[in-house]
């Protein structure tokens, strides 16, 4: 098919009028053409820019980026989402195409986002089980060696024609970052009535919600999980498209913070434009909205974990803060001289110190949990710390400097044998596997906000609702009180009676906001993508000569902690960032478990949900290069 029988080619305007060069066509008659393209596709009433953003000239934003009238299941051609390795990108290329003419050999691997049938269905996502290589390479079969030049550009629009690119909308389908505790007509439009934490009719999360001036009407939660596609969902960050030295932003330190969609940090942006106020019980209109807000995030945290209850959710500055609650309250009343608390040698520094200070100012004495050579816990030298002195069992769920995932489940359930307390840190496992408090039944569970796609400065402490209600305030004013007199305080029941002062509400919100996200995406989604992402750059950086990883369990999360044989980490750390890939290094605040290792420090590539195999090249081709000098 010549490109002269495209549909709608006919309106297209001279490409020497537009300055052709050499018989190709440039940018803005491209643009023009996948223009009229889309149009031309069945089902399609609204037009897109579709190239808009090539050379960087986008002129939508990410949250705006889905072309409204393609049918479901296609998008754009653009390619501000679609990753590409950035060593194989010229420095002004701000938004790369990826060479589609390398793949008719092999099933290309980048994001999975193209279904190959050869392989297995697993729980509704097709996904691969083993990466495919090259038989006679062994190189990836990775297909974006380069980049589409004009010619290439026509190729693929002619094809296109023909059979349409099969990817899915994923949750950009319509804008997610609608609040969903806005009031609900019978015609599915906002009310002018809002649903004031005082009334009655607050309306269910399975409701659709309509912002005033926007025509599309986003589903509630309860709506079917649209499919995992990671190059749609990679246009719903907008930081992704940042250039860091020249080169396009990779994004590898995710277990320090994760970025945010734009539904996030519309969300936030809506709070304080429409809905900001102090909460609970001033009789006015924001505060009501605010209210509604805030304590609707509660109810989404509650969800999210699957807690008995709001009272169970209180709301802390992050991971931190609420280990140090809990080791201030809990501790401070049920602590005493020669009783024992266990922590596992995988902590973060965040999980040691609190409960070192209640010690030395108790006299209790920490004992640590040992983990073999791979940095999983071995649960037979567990159970052998237990005696009648032993109080409470304080571990993470997935270590930050190894990624390891721990038996939780058995761990909780050794210790609840014996009548031991346990604090499950949940900071590095939020964001990658499902958690269930109830299946999981820990006395405590802590997380931050930032590390699960929201706002930093907010976080989140569960406690079994008997238990908080047992334990003294960790700090007094107000909110956290029903009746103060000069010689006496009545303290709220939890969770408010944790909440002292004004609480951080506009980023509660945005919390919430992030919670919607990834519910919408499916946790279970993203682990299975993640989990493929993982073995996918551990065998690749296996292969680098002299790289040493640290934490090699069976059971990991999406951490890939390294040394290079001559290289200092910070070096290594500075060499990536010069190709504009972000990864830590130094302890990662978690010096004991390095040292159990002889090391001092590490290189920590971390991963998410929005990163690739094209970024995993990236980075190995990186590390290659510096190895090499």
């Amino acid at each position: 098919m010549s490109i002269a029988n495209l549909p709608g080619t006919d309106s297209l305007p001279d490409p020497a009028q537009l300055g052709v060069a050499g018989g190709l066509p440039e940018a803005n008659w491209l643009e023009a053409l996948a223009n009229q393209f889309f149009q031309a596709v069945p089902g399609s009433t609204t037009s897109t820019s579709g190239l808009a953003g090539l050379h960087g000239a986008s002129t939508s934003s990410p949250a705006s980026a889905i072309p409204a009238g393609l049918p479901a299941g296609t998008t754009s051609i653009a390619g501000a989402g679609l990753p590409v390795s950035p060593a194989a990108l010229p420095s002004t290329a701000l938004n790369p195409l990826p060479d589609l003419a390398s793949t008719s050999a092999t099933p290309p691997i980048v994001g999975y986002e193209t279904i190959n049938p050869g392989w297995p269905d697993q729980g509704g996502l097709t996904l691969p089980s083993v990466f495919p290589f090259s038989a006679t390479t062994g190189i990836p079969a990775t297909p974006f060696d380069g980049l589409l030049n004009d010619a290439d550009l026509l190729g693929l629009l002619e094809a296109s024609v023909a059979s349409v690119p099969a990817l899915s909308l994923a949750s950009a389908h319509a804008p997610a970052h609608v609040p969903t505790h806005l009031p609900v007509s019978s015609t599915g439009l906002v009310s002018s009535t809002p649903s004031f934490y005082f009334l009655e009719h607050a309306h269910s999360s399975n409701e659709s919600v309509q912002i005033p001036g926007r025509s599309a009407v986003v589903p509630g939660i309860a709506s079917s999980q649209a499919p995992f596609d990671v190059n749609l969902i990679r246009r719903d960050f907008p930081i992704l498209q940042e250039r860091v030295n020249g080169r396009q932003l990779i994004w590898l330190d995710n277990a320090a913070t994760t970025q945010k969609p734009q539904s996030v940090i519309d969300r936030v942006s809506y709070f304080y434009e429409h809905e900001n106020s102090n909460i609970h019980r001033a009789a006015h209109e924001l505060a009501a909205r605010a209210t509604d807000a805030y304590e609707g995030a509660r109810e989404k945290v509650r969800g999210f974990l699957n807690a008995r209850s709001v009272n169970e959710i209180v709301f802390v500055r992050g991971t931190t803060e609420a280990i140090n609650l809990v080791a201030k309250s809990w501790g401070g009343q049920n602590l005493k001289e020669g009783d024992e608390i266990i922590v596992s040698h995988l902590e973060h520094h965040a999980n040691i110190v609190p409960w070192q200070q209640i010690a030395a100012e108790k006299g209790a004495k920490i004992r640590v949990i040992p983990v073999d050579d791979t940095g999983q816990i071995l649960l037979d030298a567990y159970e052998k710390l237990f005696n009648s002195r032993t109080k409470l069992v304080s571990f993470t769920q997935v270590s930050n400097a190894l990624g390891t995932v721990t038996p939780a489940a058995e761990i909780i359930g050794i210790a609840h044998k014996h009548g031991v307390k346990v604090l499950l840190d949940g900071a590095q496992s939020v964001s990658h596997m499902r958690v269930d408090l109830q299946a999981l039944n820990p006395d405590f569970f802590v997380f931050s906000g930032h590390k699960v796609f929201g706002p930093t400065g907010i976080g989140v402490l569960y406690g079994r609702e008997e238990l908080l209600n047992s334990m003294p305030p960790w700090q007094g004013g107000g909110n956290m009180i029903k009746d103060v007199s000069f010689e006496h305080t009545e303290y709220h029941a939890a969770p408010g009676r944790f909440e002292a002062g004004t609480g951080n509400i506009a980023d509660a919100v945005g919390l919430g906001a992030a919670i919607d996200y990834v519910t919408r995406l499916g946790m279970d989604n993203i682990a299975l993508y993640e989990h493929g992402l993982l073995e996918y750059a551990t065998h690749h950086l296996r292969q680098i000569p002299g790289l040493r990883l640290i934490g090699t369990a069976a059971d990991k999360a999406s951490v890939l902690s390294f040394v290079l044989e001559g290289h200092k980490t910070e070096e290594v750390g500075s060499a990536l960032n010069q190709d504009g890939i972000a990864v830590r290094s130094g302890h990662h605040c978690a010096q004991p478990i390095l040292r159990r290792f002889g090391l001092e420090a590490t290189v920590r590539p971390s991963l998410a949900f929005y990163n690739t195999c094209a970024e995993i090249d990236a980075l190995v081709a990186s590390i290659r290069r510096i190895q090499r000098k």
